[in-house]
């Protein structure tokens, strides 16, 4: 299936990277403004992501990372960033492309972004489910999900004739 080139919410998770990658690169290059602190969650099995073995064993599938007192050569690019950070006693340093990220907040002005898992998007065909309720008949191709990736349903069925 050819990619949509007016893909919406693509460009809408990739703005929304930006603003990651804006705010983190203000603060490598300024530190924290005021009482600014971040709350960053990112998934550990996202390509790219450089993480110890044993925070992923620890941590599982994501981590939050929380940038605010203790952390060290925050350097942001526009693929992702890259900090240290202690982890009992321990300096690590990490590095996470925007893409494997799965939330940013920052509590002292409220603000949060969450994020489409980019994972599933760039790395799995699409394929049409049935999430809830009962399986259309087989005898009724008009009104089958699709299966090629768009999210259109017919609902002529359910009209009233």
């Amino acid at each position: 299936m050819a990619k949509d080139p007016l893909d919406y919410e693509a460009m809408v998770q990739t703005a929304l990277r930006d603003v990651v990658h804006k705010s983190l690169s203000y603060t490598a290059k300024n530190g924290l403004p005021g009482n600014h602190h971040y709350y960053i969650t990112f998934a550990t099995e996202y390509p790219g992501v450089e993480v110890p073995e044993y925070l992923k064993d620890q941590y599982g599938d994501e981590i939050t990372i929380v940038l605010q007192y203790e952390f060290w050569d925050l350097k942001a690019d526009e693929h992702g960033f890259a900090v240290t950070l202690c982890f009992d006693d321990a300096h690590e340093k990490l590095y996470i492309p925007y893409s494997a990220l799965l939330s940013f907040v920052d509590p002292s002005v409220k603000f949060g972004l969450q994020f489409s898992p980019a994972f599933e998007e760039e790395h799995s065909e699409p394929s049409g489910k049935i999430i809830k309720g009962d399986k259309a008949p087989a005898d009724s191709k008009k009104d089958e999900i699709p299966t090629d990736g768009s999210n259109v349903i017919t609902l002529d069925k359910f009209r009233k004739k």
